[in-house]
C-alpha cells in the first residue's frame, strides 16, 4: 500500500515561512507526478503546486505564485513545499498527492490516486 506522510506544518506568524515535506513509500517514486493541495475550514480542497516526475516542470496556483516553491528528491522519495511570506488566509490542511505519470503534473485533485493524511498549517495575524 502506497504511503504518503506529510510533515512540517505548525503555527507561524504572518510573514513567516514553513517548509512542508512529504515522504513517500511503497512506490517507485520517480514514476509519479506529485502535488500539494490544501483545504481551509469550510472550503473545498484546492490545488497549490505540482511537479513532474523528474522535477523538470512545476506548476503553481496563481494566488500563491512567488511565495511558494515545490521541489522533489527522487533519491529520498520526498517532495517539499517551501512557503514564504505566509498570510492568515494560508491557514489550511495541506495534503500531498501522487499519480503515476511520466508526462504531466495535473492540477486537479480527481487525477491523483494517492493522498496523505495532511498537515495543519496555521498562520496567525
Amino acid at each position: 500500500q502506497v504511503q504518503l506522510v506529510e510533515s512540517g506544518g505548525g503555527l507561524v506568524q504572518a510573514g513567516g515561512s514553513l517548509r512542508l515535506s512529504c515522504a513517500a513509500s511503497r512506490l517507485t517514486f520517480s514514476a509519479y507526478a506529485m502535488a500539494w493541495f490544501r483545504q481551509a475550514p469550510g472550503k473545498e480542497r484546492e490545488f497549490v503546486a505540482s511537479i513532474t516526475w523528474n522535477g523538470g516542470k512545476t506548476y503553481y496556483t496563481d494566488s500563491l505564485k512567488g511565495r511558494i516553491t515545490i521541489s522533489r528528491d527522487n533519491a529520498k522519495s520526498t517532495v517539499d513545499l517551501q512557503m514564504n511570506s505566509l498570510k492568515p488566509e494560508d491557514t489550511a490542511v495541506y495534503y500531498c498527492a501522487a499519480v503515476t505519470s511520466r508526462v504531466a503534473a495535473p492540477r486537479t485533485e480527481n487525477e491523483y490516486r494517492y493522498w496523505g493524511q495532511g498537515t495543519q498549517v496555521t498562520v496567525s495575524s
